[in-house]
C-alpha cells in the first residue's frame, strides 16, 4: 500500500471543502475574450460574447464557480472571495479589528486607508493563485463579498459583530469608506469589486435564516434598513450586490422585485450584478418553500435581478452536481426567457472585462513579490486597534503611569488569549498573535506584573502551538495522511495532497520521500477534487507540553475524533457551521513528557478540525485572590468570542442558541471572577472583548475603569496595553446602544424598529449609541447654522477646543432633532468627524447637511424635509449623557420630498 503524508511545522489546522479550496484556490485573469470584440463599451463587447454562448454555456456561468468555455476563450472564475476586516484564506494576512470595531473609530479616513491595505492583498492573492494555475477558487477572483451593512437592530444577533453598528448614517458612512477603498478610484475599472451585503432587512435570528421571512414596513425600509445600501450604490458605486437567505413581505429576497428591481435597479440606478447569498436560490424553494421546484426558483431570482448563483456545491464542480442545469432547464420549461437569462450572463461577462479577467488567452500574471506581513500594515492595524477602544469609565486610575512600579495582576480567560483578537471570516495564522498580557507588559515595562489563571469559560480554545507538537519522525509539527475512503484500501494519490497543500503562496516544499512539508500546517482550502466522501485524514504525532498543569484539551471543527495515547479523548460530529466552539475535555499534563496525539476526520463534504487547548486552574478564584494580594490594581480580561456569537452555528450553550445570543451577560463564570475580584479590595480594571452589546452594568457600578476592546485583530493585545498605559488616548465611540438585558427590548424576530436602537429606545440604557471617554477634555463653542445656498441644504460650525493636559482625539457628533411629525425619530446622528488636537488647540469644526440629511421619513414611507423647528447638537456624544455638547435652532418653513 502507497501512502501520501504530509508533515507540518506549524499548529495542526485542516480545513477542506470536499474539492476546492473552501479559502486558498486561484482564478482566471487575462485579456478580454474573443479579442475581436475589443471595441465598444463593456457592454456591448459582453453582449456580443453572450450571443455566441449556447445556452448550457450560458447557463455555466450562473454560478461562482463559473466554468471555462474554451471555444470563446472565456476562463474558468470563481466569484467567491472575502475581505471582511482581511483577506481570508491568506494565514500572514494582515488582520484589521472586527468591523463593528472600526465602526467605534468613527473615522471613515482610517477605514478607507485599511480597505486600500485590503484590496491590495486581495489582488496578491488572486495573482498568486492564478500564477499557480489555479483560476476556481477563494481569493482567485477579484470580487470581494464585503461589507457587511445590515442595521445591528438587536445586540443578539451573532453576526452583529460584521457590521458598523445599529446606525444607518454612521453605517453608510464607513461603507462608502470601505466600498470605495477596494475598488479605487475609478469605479468603471475596479482594483476589486466590492460587494455590499445582505440585501436587505436580514439580521438575525441565525438559526431561520433559510426560512424566514420577515415584515417590514416602507417607514422601516426608508428610514433603517435601506439607507446603507443606497449610499453603498449611489455614492459609492459597488459594483455588486449580495441578496440575502431571508424573506421580505412574502417574498424571499433573491426573488424579490421591490428589492431587486424596483428599489435597486430602478430608484436607485444600479448597473451591476447581483449575487445570492450562499444556497439562497436553494431557500426559495427548499427552505422557503416558495417554489416547488430548483428550476422555478432559478427561473424566479433571475427575472427578479439576481445574476449570480454562490452555491457550496459550485465550489466542488458544477458539471457533477449539475446546478447550472436548472437555468437551461427553467428557459425549456418557459419559466425563464432566453433574454432574462441573457441580460444576467451579460451583467457577468462585461464586470469579468472590467476588471480584465474573462479571457483565457491573456497574460499570466507573475506571483508577486510582496508580502502580507509589512511593517507598514502592522502599523495600520495598530493605529486602528488603538482607534477603535472605548473608554466608558475611569474614575482616574487610568492611565496606568508607565514610570511608576506598580505591581499589576492580570487575570480573566481572556487577559492570554490569542483567537478571540481576530473575530471571525479571517484566515489569520493566531498562533504568534501577542495578547493582552503581552500588550500590558510591553507597554509597562517598569511594571511587575502578574497573572492568574482562569478557571475553566465557555471562551477556552486556543490553537495549539507549533512548539509543542512533534511529527512521528521527531520534527516540529504532526504528520498527515490522507485516505481515499474512511476504511482504506489505498491511500490518496500524492498529487492530490501537493494540491491540497499549494496555499498561502506555495508554501510548501516536496521532499524526495513523497513527504510535503509545510511550515505552518494551514491547510484552509484546497483545490479541486482533494477526498470524496467517506475519504478522511488521519493526523499524528506528539504533544509535548513545556508547562505542568490542568488543560482543557480537544477540537474545534466538524466530523473528527482525537486520541490522546491511544484513548480517545473528544469527538466531534458533522457541523455546518462556519464558525464552532471547541470541544474540550480536562486533563492533567506533565511539562517534558510525550503524550501520543490522533486525528481522524471523516470527509463528509466539508472537512474542518483544529487541535486546540487552554490552561487553566482548578481553583481560580483562590488564585486570584493569591494574585490580588501581591498587587496594586487588578486588569480583568473578560467577554465572550466570534464562535459564541456567530454564524449559523450548532451550539447551544448557557447564553447562546444557533450562532445568536440569549442574554446579554457575561459568562456566568466571568461574573463571578469579576465579583471575586472586587472583594480583594483592590483597584479593578474591566477590559470587555466582544463584538456586540455586553451588559456592564455590574462593571459600572463596581469597576474603576471599564475598556471596550471588541476584537480589535492581530495587534489588539498592544494596542489594549498601550492604551491602560496612556501611550495611546482612547476616544473610539459605541456604534451600538449597550442595553441592561433582552427584555429591554422587543422579541428578537420583530423587524420592527419601534423601540429599537438609540433612535426609537425609550428606555435607559448602561450606555448610549455614541458613548466614549479620554484622558483629556474638551468643549465645545457656540453653534451656527445657516443655509449652504446649494438645493436646501444647511452649513453647521461649531469651535472644539482641547481644554486637558494631554493630546488626544475628538469624534465630534452632529445629532438632529426633529420636528413632532409622525414617523421622525427620537434624535439621528447626521454628521462625524474625529479630530486630533493638542493639548489648547482650537478647530473650527464644518458639517454640511443636505437635504436628505435634514429629511425623515413618514409612516407610508414617504422621505421629505418637513418644515417645522429643529434642534442642532453637536458634541461628543448623544446630549444629556454627560460628554459636553452644544446646540443651535433652525426653522424650515416649506416641505421638500426626495426620491427613494
Amino acid at each position: 500500500m502507497m501512502e501520501s503524508e504530509m508533515a507540518s511545522r506549524g499548529f495542526y489546522r485542516l480545513v477542506l471543502r470536499n474539492s476546492v479550496a473552501l479559502l486558498a484556490l486561484g482564478a482566471g485573469v487575462g485579456t478580454p475574450a474573443a479579442s475581436a470584440q475589443d471595441g465598444g463599451t463593456p457592454e456591448r463587447r459582453a453582449a456580443e460574447i453572450v450571443r455566441k454562448m449556447t445556452l448550457e454555456e450560458k447557463a455555466s456561468q450562473m454560478l461562482n464557480t463559473s466554468s471555462a468555455i474554451p471555444r470563446l476563450h472565456v476562463a474558468a472564475y470563481q466569484w467567491w472571495s472575502e475581505a471582511l476586516h482581511g483577506v481570508i484564506a491568506e494565514a500572514e494576512s494582515t488582520n484589521f479589528p472586527q468591523p463593528i470595531g472600526l465602526a467605534a473609530t468613527f473615522d471613515t479616513p482610517l477605514l478607507h486607508d485599511v480597505a486600500k491595505v485590503i484590496t491590495a492583498e486581495a489582488r496578491v492573492a488572486s495573482d498568486r493563485r492564478v500564477a499557480g494555475g489555479d483560476r476556481v477558487g477563494m481569493m482567485s477572483g477579484r470580487d470581494l463579498w464585503s461589507p457587511n451593512i445590515n442595521i445591528f437592530r438587536d445586540p443578539r444577533w451573532g453576526r452583529g459583530q460584521e457590521t458598523y453598528g445599529e446606525d444607518p448614517f454612521l453605517t453608510g458612512r464607513m461603507g462608502v469608506a470601505y466600498i470605495t477603498g477596494i475598488q479605487g478610484p475609478d469605479p468603471d475599472h475596479p482594483i476589486n469589486v466590492a460587494t455590499p451585503k445582505h440585501f436587505a432587512v436580514h439580521s438575525g435570528p441565525e438559526p431561520t435564516r433559510h426560512r424566514t421571512d420577515n415584515f417590514a414596513s416602507l417607514h422601516d425600509l426608508r428610514d433603517t434598513y435601506l439607507p446603507a445600501f443606497r449610499e453603498a450604490v449611489v455614492t459609492a458605486k459597488a459594483g455588486s450586490v449580495m441578496c440575502a437567505y431571508t424573506g421580505l413581505n412574502g417574498k424571499p429576497a433573491c426573488a424579490n422585485p421591490f428589492l431587486l428591481q424596483d428599489t435597486l435597479r430602478r430608484d436607485w440606478g444600479f448597473k451591476g450584478y447581483v449575487v445570492s447569498d450562499c444556497e439562497a436560490v436553494a431557500d426559495i424553494y427548499q427552505g422557503h418553500k416558495f417554489l416547488p421546484t430548483a428550476s422555478a426558483a432559478a427561473g424566479a431570482a433571475v427575472r427578479a435581478g439576481m445574476d449570480n448563483e454562490c452555491s457550496n456545491e459550485g465550489f466542488f464542480d458544477p458539471d457533477t452536481f449539475g446546478r447550472p442545469g436548472h437555468y437551461a432547464a427553467a428557459v425549456k420549461e418557459g419559466k425563464l426567457t432566453v433574454a432574462e437569462l441573457d441580460r444576467a450572463v451579460t451583467r457577468l461577462v462585461a464586470a469579468r472585462i472590467r476588471m480584465g479577467t474573462l479571457a483565457d488567452d491573456g497574460p499570466t500574471p507573475t506571483p508577486p513579490s510582496m508580502s502580507f506581513a509589512t511593517r507598514e500594515n502592522a502599523a495600520l492595524a495598530l493605529a486602528a486597534a488603538e482607534k477603535s477602544m472605548v473608554l466608558l469609565k475611569n474614575d482616574g486610575i487610568l492611565p496606568l503611569a508607565a514610570a511608576k512600579p506598580l505591581r499589576i495582576a492580570v487575570v480573566g480567560p481572556l487577559a492570554d488569549a490569542r483567537r478571540v483578537l481576530r473575530g471571525n471570516y479571517t484566515s489569520r495564522d493566531t498562533s504568534r498573535l501577542p495578547t493582552v498580557l503581552d500588550g500590558l507588559r510591553a507597554a509597562l515595562p517598569n511594571a511587575r506584573i502578574t497573572s492568574a489563571l482562569a478557571g475553566e469559560s465557555l471562551t477556552d480554545g486556543d490553537v495549539v502551538p507549533q512548539d509543542v507538537l512533534q511529527t512521528d519522525d521527531g520534527r516540529p509539527g504532526l504528520t498527515m495522511r490522507t485516505f481515499d475512503t474512511a476504511n482504506p484500501p489505498g491511500p490518496a494519490p500524492r498529487s492530490l495532497l501537493e494540491k491540497a497543500i499549494g496555499i498561502a503562496g506555495g508554501k510548501f516544499a516536496a521532499t524526495p520521500t513523497s513527504t510535503v512539508t509545510i511550515p505552518n500546517l494551514k491547510a484552509e482550502g484546497f483545490s479541486s477534487p482533494i477526498l470524496p466522501r467517506g475519504g478522511k485524514i488521519v493526523t499524528t504525532g506528539f504533544l509535548v507540553p513545556e508547562v505542568s498543569g490542568t488543560y482543557r484539551l480537544g477540537l474545534r471543527g466538524s466530523a473528527s475524533t482525537l486520541k490522546l495515547d491511544g484513548i480517545e479523548h473528544v469527538s466531534i460530529g458533522l457541523s455546518p457551521a462556519i464558525s464552532t466552539t471547541a470541544t474540550l475535555k480536562t486533563v492533567r499534563l506533565e511539562a517534558g513528557k510525550r503524550y501520543s496525539i490522533e486525528v481522524t476526520t471523516i470527509s463528509a463534504g466539508l472537512m474542518f478540525a483544529e487541535l486546540d487547548w487552554q490552561l487553566v486552574s482548578p481553583d481560580p478564584i483562590a488564585d486570584l485572590r493569591m494574585a490580588a494580594s501581591n498587587a496594586d490594581v487588578l486588569v480583568a480580561v473578560v467577554g465572550i468570542d466570534s464562535s459564541l456569537e456567530s454564524e449559523e452555528a450548532t451550539q447551544k450553550l448557557e447564553g447562546f442558541a444557533g450562532g445568536d445570543r440569549t442574554s446579554l451577560d457575561l459568562p456566568a463564570d466571568q461574573r463571578r471572577l469579576l465579583e471575586a475580584a472586587k472583594a480583594t479590595g483592590k483597584p479593578l480594571v474591566v477590559v470587555n472583548m466582544s463584538g456586540s452589546a455586553i451588559n456592564l452594568d455590574w462593571a459600572k457600578a463596581n469597576a474603576n475603569a471599564i475598556l471596550q476592546a471588541w476584537y480589535p485583530g492581530q495587534e489588539g493585545g498592544i494596542a489594549v496595553g498601550r492604551t491602560i498605559a496612556g501611550l495611546a488616548n482612547p476616544a473610539g465611540r459605541l456604534p451600538v446602544t449597550f442595553y441592561r438585558d433582552v427584555g429591554q427590548l422587543p422579541v428578537f424576530d420583530d423587524y420592527r424598529m419601534a423601540n429599537r436602537t438609540y433612535r426609537y429606545f425609550t428606555g435607559a440604557p448602561v450606555y448610549p449609541f455614541g458613548y466614549g471617554l479620554s484622558y483629556t477634555r474638551f468643549a465645545y463653542g457656540p453653534v451656527s447654522a445657516r443655509p449652504s445656498g446649494r438645493d436646501g441644504g444647511y452649513v453647521v460650525e461649531a469651535d472644539l477646543t482641547n481644554t486637558g493636559k494631554r493630546a488626544g482625539d475628538e469624534v465630534a457628533q452632529l445629532y438632529l432633532r426633529f420636528p413632532k411629525v409622525p414617523g421622525a425619530p427620537n434624535i439621528a446622528l447626521r454628521g462625524f468627524q474625529r479630530v486630533a488636537l493638542r493639548p489648547g488647540e482650537r478647530r473650527r469644526l464644518r458639517f454640511e447637511l443636505s437635504p436628505r440629511d435634514l429629511s425623515s421619513v413618514s409612516p407610508d414611507g414617504l422621505i421629505a424635509v418637513a418644515p417645522g423647528r429643529y434642534t442642532v447638537v453637536v458634541g461628543g456624544g448623544q446630549p444629556d449623557q454627560g460628554l459636553p455638547f452644544s446646540t443651535a435652532s433652525l426653522v424650515l418653513k416649506r416641505r421638500t420630498t426626495l426620491p427613494n
